[in-house]
């Protein structure tokens, strides 16, 4: 019997299409997914800004918008509209912040209020800005007249010096003019006191303070209930205390004008001033109050023979 012949078997080289094919495929579908995942479906879009719109207006952030939303199923909200939508958003949080500070003075109002009152007293204290007695500056709190001692005050003294007198008159000439509140500062170098009059920086800077006071109602009939007295020692110096020099300009008594009391200042109040300032310095004045939103420790002072002392605080503690 004969024997089958075999045939070579064929070898395929072509079978890696195969795999080639499957590659391909599986990359089209996740390109597919990708594009289709990154379509925005508009009408939801249109939906959720809408939705956000009437939720502003009826808390009256914003008036109502007269932009008409398809909210259909077969609808959609063409992208200008989604745009439009957005920038009515953001408007309305932009407004939302402006309209807090209605009835307020605006940025240029308030440094200009500070700047014209910082410029008069500039105008009445020359001569003693040009001697380096008095210096004026800005801070958060108001302008600040600082009145240095070396113009003004003995050292260990908290009686005003004579000639002194005439350079607070004019100050206070100026500020009788305006219903503004003041806030009147001791303060000192670090070297420490210890006499028979102060125990402490802290008596002498309160005691300083409130001779200030004390001349302002009794001499220059300024209204008390416009005055607050603050002494605060060493404890918020303007310079470092390590040079003669330096210690010298943190030896001061400030005149602060609170710049709440000017940008509260109407025109109405600005014509009455005078009247309301001028008041007789005979009659029975009330203690000057001190500032509520400021409290302050350590109360220290010594009450004058004309006033009863008011309360003297401190913005750091012992």
């Amino acid at each position: 019997m004969s024997r089958k012949k075999k045939h070579p078997e064929h070898v395929n080289h072509e079978r890696w299409l195969i795999s080639y094919a499957d590659f391909i495929t599986l990359l089209f579908a996740f390109f597919v997914v990708l594009y289709s995942s990154s379509q925005v479906d508009h009408r939801k879009v249109g939906k959720l800004a809408l939705a956000i719109q009437v939720a502003f207006q009826e808390l009256g952030v914003f008036p109502a918008s007269g932009t008409a939303v398809p909210l259909q199923a077969e609808g959609s909200v063409p992208p200008n509209t989604v745009q439009m939508l957005e920038n009515i958003q953001h408007t309305a949080s932009i407004g939302r912040i402006v309209s807090s500070a209605a009835g307020a003075l605006g940025g240029s109002e308030e440094n200009g209020a500070v700047a014209a009152l910082q410029k008069e007293l500039e105008k009445a204290l020359a001569p003693e800005i040009f001697h380096k007695d008095v210096a004026l500056r800005q801070e958060p709190d108001g302008l600040v007249i600082s009145l240095r001692e070396v113009g003004f005050f003995a050292s260990g003294s908290a009686e005003l010096r004579l000639n002194a007198i005439p350079t607070l008159r004019r100050v206070t000439a100026v500020l009788l003019e305006r219903p503004y509140e003041i806030r009147i500062e001791g303060h000192t170098d670090n070297v420490r006191i210890h006499t028979a009059q102060f125990a402490s920086n802290w008596e002498l800077s309160a005691a300083r303070a409130i001779e200030v006071v004390r001349l302002m109602i009794s001499d220059m009939g300024f209204a008390p209930q416009r005055l607050s007295v603050g002494g605060y020692g060493e404890f918020h110096p303007v310079a470092k205390n390590t040079t003669e020099e330096q210690r010298a300009l943190n030896r001061r008594v400030d005149i602060v004008i609170l710049r709440r009391s000017i940008l509260a200042v109407a025109p109405a109040a600005l014509a009455d001033a005078p009247k309301e300032a001028q008041e007789s310095p005979s009659s029975p004045s009330p203690l000057p109050r001190t500032v509520p939103e400021r409290p302050r420790d350590n109360p220290a002072g010594k009450p004058s023979p004309a006033h009863p002392a008011p309360k003297i605080t401190s913005r750091s503690g012992l």
